[in-house]
């Protein structure tokens, strides 16, 4: 009855992708908030200053409902770049960005390889990191403190996250109709800025994303051989090769 809802949620193991709640409420006709955080588990990120561990990649996710195709959505880490990006660069022997990590020393660096070997991933922002920074300090106070889980390190506390949602009923402002279409409109203004060099358009957050999504419903999802490997050698130490099949 009063339009919005807020929880906090903690000791639920790892939620996957954070956009998937954010979309659930879109869908319908609400505005969803998520933020979540490590916990007391294992550090990914250096504070803005810093060259030690002492933040997640703290994930903050925004979703709209509009006329749109797609969900407006803003989902992304508070850090350079998600964990799993690296650990893909390294599957595939490839190189990182700039600005992504640095090495056990605090040294920039774009070697995945030194992520695993004591480094560490950069804030989001690059040398305005302190933004990135500042928001990752925020969501964990949302998702750590706020919920009650903590903070620090905990060896053994391997994806006890923290979660803090926030549900607002778009018809408890405005009506919803007319909100989802100014939304749309919203969009399509800034859409129509002339693309700078070497861009070709302008997009709404997310729409990258549901256009991925559309193209590998059509066309499948491509696995790298060494990540297809690790697949296929699990399968057959578990012995579930036969029943789950090679591609």
């Amino acid at each position: 009855d009063n339009g919005v809802a807020a929880i906090t949620i903690y000791h639920q193991s790892h939620i996957g992708r954070v956009g998937d709640y954010s979309t659930m409420a879109a869908d319908q006709g609400m505005i969803g908030l998520v933020t979540a955080d490590s916990g007391a588990g294992p550090k990914a990120v250096v504070p803005f200053g810093g060259r030690a561990r002492r933040l997640g990649t703290n994930p903050i996710c925004i979703g709209m409902p509009s006329d749109l195709e797609g969900t407006v959505l803003l989902d992304m880490a508070t850090s350079a770049v998600a964990a799993g990006k690296i650990s893909l660069a390294r599957s595939r022997q490839e190189q990182v960005p700039p600005g992504w990590i640095v090495d056990k020393e605090g040294n920039p660096t774009t070697d995945p390889n030194d992520y695993r070997d004591g480094g560490a991933i950069l804030p989001v922002g690059a040398d305005q990191g302190h933004k990135g920074y500042g928001l990752a300090f925020m969501v964990e106070i949302f998702s750590g403190l706020l919920t009650g889980l903590g903070f620090g390190i905990d060896p053994q506390a391997r994806h006890n996250d923290g979660v803090f949602i926030a549900v607002f009923n778009v018809a408890h402002f405005r009506p919803l109709e007319e909100f989802k279409r100014e939304v749309k409109e919203f969009a399509e203004f800034v859409k129509s800025s002339p693309p700078a060099a070497g861009f070709t358009e302008v997009m709404y957050p997310g729409e990258p994303e549901f256009r991925t999504e559309q193209q590998r419903r059509r066309d499948g999802i491509f696995i790298e051989d060494g990540t297809w490997q690790q697949i296929s050698d699990l399968m057959e130490e578990l012995g579930v090769t036969s029943q789950v099949g090679q591609p």
